[in-house]
């Protein structure tokens, strides 16, 4: 951070990078420290030992899926760690969808809680293209998955992590027993997924069956904000089958419609986060008043406010000790 005449820090800048050639391994080559800062601080977490075994396994995963981004994070592996933290699922959200109070198009509000640190001070704001059109992600260097993207003029969509199906008393054995689940699937992992829903989906609907359809490597909250007011939905998913809630909605980290009542809840008070979003969905504005306790709390490292339809994408990081960015705003950038 630069310091100011105060003598204070000021906010970081989010950086923007057009990857719409090149995709995420441009991303790499434009924006090393940040990919380097990452990768040191998934060492810091995990261990080097642990990130090292978790890649190779999640390296041998990807392949034996046949999974279609394989050869790009193989690209991108060079620096060690890249398959694990593509796979890393140990994050929480809260979302929430209805019709914008300024009357155009639906919004998505919507954090993202991981115990990485550096994630906040280090997000981007990237452009990516596919067959579909343009749209935009708060992503990271190294990352080649989707967990928040806005398609102006389709829609934006946003990933949260439901509860870990619960077998034995103890959490790492149902943490072992889960993963060992994923690693037997050839489907897609969530990230993959709504990846290729930005690429391909020209309009909500499109967007809307393929989250629903899609078999899954393991269970997924999207939600998913359309280019009409009324365009919204909560689509939680196990690998199969799909529960769906219209807008106006909002999601957490635990079952409202599918999954069972005995799954352990993550994240810091998941009905209180879910309660919050509901009561000030609607009222907020584009800033980020709404992002409070318990919706912030000490694992926020994102928030994010998108509407397809009036092309709004407005990303803040945050760190432990609360914002360490200034808030990006997309269409300041393209007016």
């Amino acid at each position: 951070m630069d310091a100011s005449s105060s003598g204070r820090p000021t906010a970081d800048t989010i950086p923007y990078f057009d990857i719409s050639d090149g995709g995420p391994i441009d991303l790499c080559r434009l924006a090393p420290e940040r990919l380097q800062a990452l990768i040191e601080a998934g060492r810091a977490h995990y261990g080097s030992a642990a990130l090292a075994v978790g890649d190779r396994i999640s390296r041998n995963w990807l392949t034996n899926a046949q999974n279609p981004y394989v050869e790009e994070i193989e690209r991108i592996a060079a620096t060690v760690g890249a398959f694990l933290l593509n796979l890393s699922y140990e994050w929480t959200c809260t979302t929430g969808i209805g019709r914008d109070p300024s009357g155009r198009g639906n919004r998505l509000l919507r954090t993202l809680d991981w115990p990485l640190d550096g994630l906040g001070r280090n997000v981007v704001v990237a452009r990516q293209s596919g067959p579909a059109g343009d749209y935009y992600g708060a992503t990271w260097p190294g990352f080649t998955g989707v967990l928040t993207a806005m398609a102006p003029g389709r829609f934006s969509a946003a990933i949260n992590q439901p509860p870990m199906r619960r077998w034995p008393p103890s959490c790492w054995f149902d943490w072992v027993i889960n993963r060992g689940h994923t690693w037997q699937s050839r489907a897609l992992p969530p990230v993959h997924l709504l990846r290729r829903v930005f690429e391909t989906c020209e309009t909500f609907d499109d967007a809307l069956r393929l989250l629903t359809d899609t078999p899954l490597a393991l269970p997924a909250f999207f939600t998913l904000s359309g280019n009409e007011a009324d365009e919204g939905a909560i689509i939680e998913r196990d690998e199969t089958r799909a529960w769906v809630r219209c807008s106006p909605s909002a999601a957490a980290n635990h079952w409202l419609e599918g999954g069972s009542p005995g799954d352990r809840m993550r994240g810091e008070d998941s009905p209180g986060r879910l309660s919050l979003m509901k009561r000030l969905r609607d009222g907020t504005d584009d800033g980020f008043d709404w992002v409070r306790p318990p919706i912030l709390n000490a694992t926020t490292r994102l928030a994010v406010v998108a509407n397809a339809n009036a092309g709004t994408f407005v990303v803040k990081g945050y760190e432990r000790d609360g914002p360490v960015t200034a808030p990006f705003t997309l269409d300041e950038l393209l007016t």
